[in-house]
């Protein structure tokens, strides 16, 4: 660890990067730990983060609110050096190193991205995944890697079983959708393919050529379980009946569900809509699909329905 005079003499965006650097690794360090506490760090680790935080304090550049949370720091990293390892202090440690390094990363135009956020190396461990057994999801056609991203994340926190993507779905191994995925993509199952797909149009030179308006026969690929579809129009999220086991269809940014899917959905289980109030009266797609999840997963816990480890074993 740099010794603070030398600190003192660096340039001052330097001087921030630097300390910020020493930071992250710190904190890294902490959440690494078997058992998260502040007795990993030694007295003159303490010591240093104290001075450290007073040396900021002094800055003439940061605004009265940054300043508030270097003293507050201060105070929390002495009161360690006397205080008895409790959760509380423990927690307050913490923040305050993640207060003051977020600080320093904004002075200094570095904003931490999600990404970095994970601990350990960013990977998740499958075998203590919980799932809902039957509760799967279509993604139909998302183009942005950022969205499936958040609902693969989205996914695996609420226990979805199975992720099915259309052929044209962008791919949750973009360096973008592993940002916001965050290990999810690594742990939960999925696969591409096409659920919903309009018959083969008759041959324009056949005298069975259907008029130009006709729709199309929808045939359902692949899954024997009832499907519904997150789509305006439909049922109000309060009022639907969410089933035990089933497919949740969501659709494009731009386009939502095909008509295809919304055929199948409609033939099945239906629509479900979630009502807005305000004059955008629309929400992002992974927005919408987190409250529908949420949503489904409570009705099941409600109907004392039980998750299920990978394997199959009740818990």
């Amino acid at each position: 660890m740099i010794p603070l005079y030398k600190l003192e003499k660096l340039p001052r965006i330097q001087k921030l990067r630097k300390i910020a650097k020493i930071l992250i690794m710190a904190e890294k360090r902490f959440l690494q730990a078997a058992d998260k506490n502040i007795n990993i760090f030694s007295t003159a680790e303490i010591l240093f983060f104290t001075e450290t935080a007073q040396l900021l304090y002094k800055d003439a550049f940061f605004s009265l609110d940054a300043k508030k949370k270097f003293k507050h720091s201060i105070a929390v990293f002495g009161s360690t050096l006397s205080d008895s390892v409790t959760a509380e202090n423990t927690a307050q440690f913490h923040r305050a190193l993640n207060n003051i390094k977020h600080i320093l990363l904004a002075e200094t135009g570095r904003d931490q991205a999600d990404w970095d956020l994970t601990d350990g190396d960013g990977k998740l461990d499958s075998q203590k995944r919980q799932v809902f057994e039957g509760m799967q999801v279509y993604m139909e056609d998302i183009r942005s890697p950022f969205n499936v991203g958040a609902m693969f994340r989205t996914a695996e926190s609420f226990g979805v079983e199975k992720i099915i993507l259309s052929p044209f779905c962008a791919d949750p191994h973009h360096r973008r959708a592993q940002r916001t995925a965050m290990g999810c993509v690594d742990i939960i199952p999925w696969e591409r393919q096409e659920l919903f797909y309009a018959s083969e149009p008759a041959d324009e030179l056949s005298n069975n050529k259907p008029p130009a308006n006709a729709l199309q026969e929808v045939i359902l690929k692949v899954t024997s379980l009832p499907v519904f579809a997150l789509e305006t129009g439909g049922i109000p999220l309060a009022e639907f009946q969410f089933p035990r086991r089933g497919i949740l269809i969501t659709g494009s940014e731009e386009l939502g569900v095909s008509p295809q899917a919304l055929a199948a959905a409609d033939a099945s289980l239906g629509r479900v809509s979630i009502p807005c109030y305000g004059t955008k009266a629309s929400l992002n797609v992974s927005v919408a699909f987190g409250i529908a999840i949420q949503a489904w997963c409570n009705e099941i816990m409600t109907n004392n329905f039980k998750l299920v480890l990978p394997d199959g074993c009740n818990l």
